[in-house]
């Protein structure tokens, strides 16, 4: 056989995954003037020159390119001791406390500037980390526990009731962002139609509650949180001054289908959007989280990987990862500066990855892979 046509397994594997993740980069989206207007620095929160900055869609902030979800999964690898759970934690535990206070600190240090937080304790624990340096930081807030994912919180005077409890509880006066968790997912009827997780009803509810509290002055921003991307659809076009924020997922699986409705709306009606779950629930890590892991290295290699994969699509505000541990900060920092654009070995090894996370998800995340196609 002619040694021209030869062709190794590692040459087909990287060739393959370079032809699977080509269709990962966007149709051509084109932004508006005002979302690619040159920014004025010194107008930017925590400015860091070694950061870098992208506007959250009409609220006109400019984001770190990187941020940090309210999540802290694995932290008792970082700090020792039980598990606290973001919804039931005990957030006064001085190691804990400790932690977040050191993990925000390290935040402002490079130049990140959101945090998201979407339950009671997640955002009370950050309200305490930014005691003193609030114009620091923008600061997402959602009280999972009493909005919409339950039925007596659908109605906009239960949703502001649950708003300026969850502000006083968590020493607030205000919002960056009120994000209401939503419902995750709709289904489909008898008749085959698609059916929202929310009624016609429901949905302005959600969206006369923004309006309400930022004319009150209780929020700077309004937005929601679902997993459901019709409905988040229908949101951002039907009500595009109340939803100035989504928050929904976006991993390294994501690709981006020509003609995407989705991405139309999110850039037509200039949307910011968080990326929740970048590394696929920790599916894509090998490692426990531990700083002293045999996989440690490549752990981190992958995490700056998917940060900068996501990055390469400008409809993203930002990926919003949990972070555990000051290192895990630098490393997401490191992520931003480094190249964007990944090489073939780089594009090989995240198809590597993706596959590995897709056969490791856990049973409770399956629903990630209703957003590998967008």
């Amino acid at each position: 056989m002619n040694q021209n046509h030869l062709t190794t397994r590692r040459d087909f594997v990287k060739t393959a995954a370079v032809a699977t993740l080509g269709v990962s980069f966007l149709p051509s989206l084109k932004l508006s003037a005002a979302q690619a207007a040159p920014v004025d620095t010194a107008k930017i929160k925590n400015y860091n020159p070694d950061m870098q900055y992208r506007r959250c869609g009409k609220t006109g902030w400019m984001v770190s390119a990187a941020c940090m979800g309210g999540h802290w999964k694995r932290i008792n690898k970082i700090i020792g001791g039980a598990p606290i759970d973001p919804y039931s934690g005990n957030v006064d535990r001085p190691d804990f406390a400790q932690n977040r206070y050191d993990v925000v600190t390290r935040l402002i240090d490079r130049g990140i500037n959101y945090i998201d937080g979407c339950s009671t304790d997640e955002v009370h624990a950050y309200a305490n980390a930014l005691k003193g340096r609030r114009d620091q930081m923008y600061l997402g807030c959602s009280w999972y526990e009493r909005e919409a994912r339950f039925p007596q919180f659908r109605t906009a005077k239960a949703l502001l009731a649950t708003l300026d409890d969850g502000l006083k509880r968590c020493g607030l006066e205000y919002a960056d962002l009120w994000r209401i968790i939503c419902m995750t997912d709709g289904k489909k009827g008898a008749d085959g139609k698609y059916i929202y997780p929310h009624t016609a009803g429901e949905s302005e509810e959600i969206a006369k509650a923004l309006e309400a509290a930022k004319k009150a002055g209780k929020i700077r921003a309004g937005g929601i949180s679902s997993h459901d991307r019709p409905w988040l659809e229908y949101m951002i076009t039907t009500f595009p001054n109340q939803i100035e924020v989504i928050v929904a997922p976006y991993t390294t699986t994501t690709r981006v289908v020509p003609q995407s409705t989705f991405f139309d709306a999110i850039i037509k009606n200039d949307c910011g959007w968080f990326g929740i779950k970048p590394f696929s629930s920790y599916a894509i890590f090998k490692g426990d989280g531990s700083p002293d892991s045999p996989h440690a290295n490549d752990d981190n290699r992958k995490a700056r990987l998917a940060i900068r994969h996501i990055l390469c699509n400008p409809a993203i505000t930002a990926p919003i990862a949990g972070l555990a541990s000051v290192q895990q900060v630098d490393n997401v920092a490191l992520a931003v500066a480094e190249r964007r654009k990944l090489d073939g070995d780089e594009r090989a090894e995240l198809h590597e990855v993706n596959r590995y996370a897709a056969a490791n998800l856990p049973a409770d995340y399956q629903w990630l892979k209703n957003w590998d196609y967008v």
